[in-house]
């Protein structure tokens, strides 16, 4: 098999995930496709022996990490106001209102527990395996994991409750 169908084979497998990590840590539609972008030149340029497929899926998550951190804390990223803060907000899906809802509450939480859950609950993956994933401790990677299920528990009763006060009062 040649490098070009390779890369191609990889790149139908593997960028729908790192784009679905990199909307979840920038919330922007054009900065996750940037990101897919260069996350698949780091693999051209690297060119990675894999040990393993869960090895080479480890590696795209990580380096998709990788890259949502640098570009997110680059002096540039820090100076731009996204269409999505002005008010156009562009979704990767069209979602129903009770999920639109539910990604709302999740886009709210910090994007070192939305990873950690997009991890978990999404590609499935142990404590031990996104500790080693993100470079962190197995106790940080619990510790985020419980946070981040804590807020999202909030979030969602203050939202529960909101809607049940909408339906009582008939307003909307």
């Amino acid at each position: 098999m040649n490098t070009t169908q390779d890369t191609k084979e990889l790149f139908e497998q593997y960028s729908d995930m790192v784009y679905r990590i990199a909307i979840s840590y920038g919330n922007s539609v054009h900065s996750a496709e940037d990101i897919v972008q260069e996350v698949f030149l780091r693999y051209l340029k690297k060119r990675p022996c894999f040990e393993s497929s869960d090895h080479e899926k480890a590696w795209f998550i990580r380096v998709a990490v990788n890259c949502c951190k640098s570009l997110f804390a680059s002096a540039w990223s820090r100076r731009i106001c996204p269409l999505e803060d002005a008010g156009q907000i562009t979704l990767p899906f069209q979602p129903d209102e009770d999920e639109y809802e539910l990604y709302e509450v999740l886009l709210n939480l910090p994007p070192k527990y939305r990873i950690v859950l997009y991890l978990r609950y999404y590609e499935e993956y142990q404590v031990q395996e996104i500790a080693g994933i993100l470079g962190i401790t197995p106790n940080l990677a619990s510790t985020r994991l419980a946070r981040a299920k804590k807020l999202l528990k909030n979030q969602l009763s203050i939202l529960n409750e909101r809607m049940e006060f909408q339906d009582e009062t008939g307003t909307i």
